[in-house]
């Protein structure tokens, strides 16, 4: 029943994501990639998790993402979060200000050089912001960004949570082709939902936007892409399930 595998599956997560973050607190030591390869573990034994309890894997389409680049991707689910770890070769993410506030987490992520955006900080924080992001480029990582803010229901209207300007932002500051990314993993595992549902979560790497755009045409490009690729998705892992 749903119900009982959801059960067992929130259990053994955030069991595992508790085990996790403490055994990794010994890794702030040593440079960051031992945290890269720790988030690489957590997101293989979720998705583990996610196989043997409740009936779910994963398809990616398009391949793994690698050099220098912007990434920006669909948010539907908290495994979002994780598959960029499996998607990236060094992923650095966009996070909230106040996440760094979160004990562990936010040690761990700034000992990650993930990329701090304060909403509140003014021009120094987005410089800041730029600066950190720059420094990815150049040691060859993706900046990943979920260009919502937030994560969204499957189906929900893309002007109920408009894409926010931050990634105009990165793309005209790092003169970079940006990567879209649609998935349907709301579909397995809902935004705040206790339920977990069998099916298909995918992951689709779409064609790169062009460095050089308009900033009003970047954004339309980009949304178009990704909502149009997200619906596809959602559709066909509807009818899967």
């Amino acid at each position: 029943m749903t119900w009982l595998r959801s059960l067992i599956f929130n259990a053994c997560f955030f069991a595992l994501t508790g085990v996790l973050a403490v055994a990794s607190v010994p890794l702030l030591l040593v440079d960051r990639h031992g945290l890269r390869r720790m988030g690489i573990f957590w997101a293989r034994a979720t998705l583990l998790l996610l196989r043997v309890v409740v009936g779910a894997r994963l398809e990616v389409r398009g391949g793994q993402l690698f050099g220098g680049r912007v990434v920006a991707a669909k948010h539907q689910s908290a495994i979002d979060t994780m598959l960029f770890y499996l998607l990236a070769s060094d992923p650095a993410y966009v996070m909230k200000a106040e996440l760094m506030a979160v004990p562990i987490y936010g040690r761990l992520s700034r000992h990650q050089k993930m990329i701090v955006v304060d909403r509140k900080g003014g021009a120094s924080a987005l410089k800041r912001m730029m600066r950190d992001a720059q420094d990815a480029v150049d040691a060859g990582r993706q900046i990943v960004i979920f260009p919502q803010g937030t994560r969204t229901a499957p189906g929900a209207d893309a002007s109920a949570v408009p894409y926010q300007p931050g990634v105009a932002a990165l793309y005209q500051a790092l003169k970079l082709p940006v990567t879209p990314v649609a998935l349907n993993s709301g579909i397995v595992w809902g935004r705040r939902s206790f339920a977990k549902r069998s099916g298909t979560i995918i992951v689709e790497i779409l064609p790169d936007i062009p460095a050089g755009l308009p900033r009003a045409e970047f954004m339309r490009t980009l949304e178009a892409a990704i909502e149009g690729a997200t619906s596809r998705l959602e559709a066909e892992g509807t009818r899967g399930g």
